[in-house]
């Protein structure tokens, strides 16, 4: 099987060290990388447009499983499903291009143990990113400063926190988000893309 010349980036890392903000910057800077919309059955937000989601029904969302056209998927809060479709990334791999993907661990595990990235004979290349917080206290204080959360939400998310920072080791970059130095992570973030 040959190589193709694009890429798949997955970006990783727990809840409040800085994904989103990073995600935006690569979007901004980068017009060449491919940013895939999720199928979602979610309902659409007022003014929400179609340039995130691909908002599908209950039964729409199933034939995608049905018919394999689904990398991974997963149920979110509130009970509605998110996918990731191959749509919306091989053939922009094919093309030759770098597709940037945000994922949590459960997505992680699931595209990585696919047969289209598995392996080292994958027909596809895929590098993983995880951001990394200065250290935990910093995580668990700016969680707590987005908005008010009971002790048992923030216990739960603790221990989410945990579980996914295991998942640093195994990921192929860890980047360190520094307090105040979000503009070094994205250069650096930047940098391992290009490599």
């Amino acid at each position: 099987m040959k190589m193709q010349h694009g890429k798949l980036v997955l970006l990783m890392g727990p809840s409040g060290v800085g994904k989103s903000v990073i995600l935006k910057e690569l979007k901004a800077r980068h017009p060449e990388f491919v940013f895939p919309r999720s199928a979602t059955t979610r309902a659409k937000r007022m003014g929400e447009g179609g340039d995130l989601y691909h908002f599908v029904s209950d039964a729409e969302f199933d034939v995608l499983i049905a018919e394999s056209k689904l990398l991974e998927w997963a149920v979110v809060h509130g009970g509605a499903r998110y996918g990731t479709l191959l749509q919306e990334i091989l053939p922009h791999i094919e093309a030759g291009k770098t597709v940037v993907r945000e994922v949590d661990v459960q997505g992680f595990d699931s595209i990585r143990t696919s047969r289209h990235f598995r392996g080292p004979d994958a027909e596809y290349r895929l590098q993983s990113i995880f951001i990394l917080p200065e250290n935990r206290s910093q995580l668990i204080a700016r969680i707590t400063h987005r908005a008010p959360i009971t002790p048992e939400e923030l216990e739960r998310r603790i221990a989410s926190m945990d579980r996914e920072l295991t998942y640093a080791q195994v990921c192929d970059m860890q980047i360190v988000n520094h307090d105040g130095k979000i503009k070094e992570t994205i250069a650096e973030v930047e940098k391992v893309i290009a490599g």
